[in-house]
C-alpha cells in the first residue's frame, strides 16, 4: 500500500497489528456471541481502516479524524464489554487496550498535526 501521510501509514499499521492480535481471541468467544459482539468488533476495526483511509485522502481531515475518535472509543467499550462478559482474560484485554491507547496517541498528534498547519 502506498499511502502519502506517515501518519496514516504509521496509524493503518498499528490498526492492522490490532487486527492480528485479535483475529485468535475473537475465535475463544462463545459460538452465540460470535455473530454479536465478535462481529460488532470486527466491524468496527473495518471502520476504523476504512475512515484512516478517508482521512489521508481528504484534504481537510478534521472532521474525518474526529469519526475515527469516537470509532477507537467505541472499540473500546466492547473490549471493556467483552471483559466484564468474561470473554476475555485480563491479560487480554490490557493488551487490546493498550492497542486502542496507542492508537489514540497518534490519532492525537494527527489531530494536533492538522491544528498546527492550519495556524
Amino acid at each position: 500500500m502506498a499511502y502519502q501521510d506517515t501518519e496514516t501509514l504509521k496509524i493503518l499499521q498499528k490498526i492492522e497489528d490490532f487486527a492480528d492480535y485479535c483475529d485468535p481471541v475473537f475465535k475463544q468467544f462463545p459460538k452465540s456471541e460470535r455473530y454479536n459482539i465478535v462481529a460488532d468488533m470486527k466491524k468496527s476495526i473495518a471502520t476504523m481502516v476504512h475512515i484512516a483511509i478517508q482521512a489521508e485522502k481528504k484534504y481537510y481531515k478534521k472532521t474525518t479524524l474526529q469519526e475515527l475518535d469516537v470509532e477507537v472509543a467505541y472499540m473500546r467499550i466492547l473490549v471493556k464489554r467483552s471483559y466484564r462478559r468474561k470473554f476475555i482474560s485480563e491479560k487480554k484485554r490490557g493488551v487490546m487496550l493498550d492497542y486502542l491507547s496507542e492508537i489514540g496517541r497518534m490519532l492525537g498528534g494527527w489531530i494536533r498535526t492538522c491544528d498546527n498547519r492550519k495556524k
